[in-house]
């Protein structure tokens, strides 16, 4: 059955639905409050983001004159936002569609799907880190608010009600109450290898090494097994299921190898100040101190589209405006992509985004009728 059937039949579901329209309001709400200027770039682009195990929706362009030109679905406004960082604007956000191809469709993931990306300058990851403990602290208290006006509206005035009040700041999510007070856990990634895996920096940098614990550990390793993958299997199997179990956690200082489009460490060149955040099983952002050095920045492109190409994936050119960006002079600024439809099933208290999400593309692509 689909959502527009299961809403006409089952009109309690609409609670859950119109959680989305509460989360986006309360977004922008806090981010016009911080002197924010909401931005609109394109979804149609001739660059999308380089990420190696990213797979693209490909298009042409028609032009008038007979010529079709490689078009993309972007994955990420980042390199749009940060050019207008360049041409000078300071903290800007934006809530638009991202496209990403070959990922499935589960209760964590659609191809088509909500991000807000906001960036600060100037400014840095740690200045993201305090702008998400203060925008989940805010829709939450929006959240609650709204709720309890609704409840005065039926008639059930909190003086007829027994309980105590409730801190709108203990969500409750699947069963569980999670504590979104300020300071939330930080903890880099090398200290959580320590704490969970008992896994030393040294032995983290060093490929064999932690492939030897890897394999102890009793995951499949063999001669063609890469430092990564090993990372990985530790990371996301051991790691990152023990994060945000009672308030939301921040993992920061990836190692350089896993830097995307962030800055190393001035203090230890091994690790990037990036990090991502985490709340009831949810990864929910990804956040970096954004790289400023074209040279560094044109040479890790070029890296991962020879990576895709070797993983057979969509070929396209590096966005060379955005480098020229770098070279013109992008000052120290901090950014984030949050997932938007995540947000919206931990105030919805649901572990499926399809609940949350009036089309999913299970609704949308009849897979029978082709």
């Amino acid at each position: 059955m689909k959502n527009w059937q299961r809403l006409r039949q089952q009109p309690e579901l609409w609670t859950k639905f119109l959680m989305r329209e509460q989360v986006i309001h309360g977004i922008r709400e806090f981010f016009l409050q911080h002197d924010f200027h909401e931005v609109e770039t394109p979804l149609l682009v001739e660059h999308p983001g380089t990420e190696p195990y990213l797979e693209v929706f490909e298009t042409k362009l028609l032009k008038t004159d007979g010529r079709q030109l490689q078009a993309f679905l972007l994955t990420s406004p980042e390199y749009a936002m940060k050019k207008l960082i360049v041409a000078g604007m300071h903290n800007i956000f934006q809530i638009c569609k991202s496209f990403r191809n070959g990922e499935g469709e589960s209760g964590r993931h659609n191809p088509e799907f909500t991000i807000l990306e906001w960036y600060r300058s100037p400014g840095d990851y740690t200045d993201i880190m305090d702008d998400c403990e203060g925008l989940l602290q805010h829709l939450a208290q929006k959240i609650a608010s709204g709720q309890q006006k609704n409840k005065q509206s039926r008639g059930e005035s909190e003086k007829n009600d027994q309980r105590s009040p409730t801190d709108p700041l203990l969500l409750n999510y699947q069963g569980k109450q999670y504590n979104l007070h300020s300071p939330w856990e930080r903890i880099s990634v090398a200290e959580a290898f320590e704490k969970y895996c008992g896994v030393s920096k040294e032995v983290l940098l060093d490929k064999e090494l932690l492939k030897s614990v890897v394999k102890v550990k009793g995951y499949h390793v063999d001669d063609q097994t890469t430092w990564e993958q090993a990372y990985n299997q530790l990371l996301l199997n051991e790691i990152e299921p023990k994060l945000g179990q009672e308030k939301p956690t921040i993992l920061y200082d990836y190692p350089s190898s896993q830097a995307a489009l962030s800055q190393p460490k001035q203090d230890d060149p091994r690790f990037a100040e990036r990090f991502e955040f985490f709340l009831g099983g949810l990864e929910l952002g990804n956040a970096f101190s954004e790289l400023n050095d074209a040279a560094e920045q044109e040479r890790r492109f070029k890296q991962e589209l020879k990576e895709r190409a070797e993983l057979g994936k969509t070929p396209y050119e590096l966005d060379h405006d955005y480098i020229e960006a770098l070279r013109v002079g992008l000052p120290p600024t901090g950014g984030i992509a949050v997932g938007v439809d995540r947000l919206v099933m931990l105030f919805a208290d649901t572990t499926d985004l399809r609940d949350v999400t009036f089309f999913p593309v299970t609704d949308v692509f009849d897979e029978e009728a082709t």
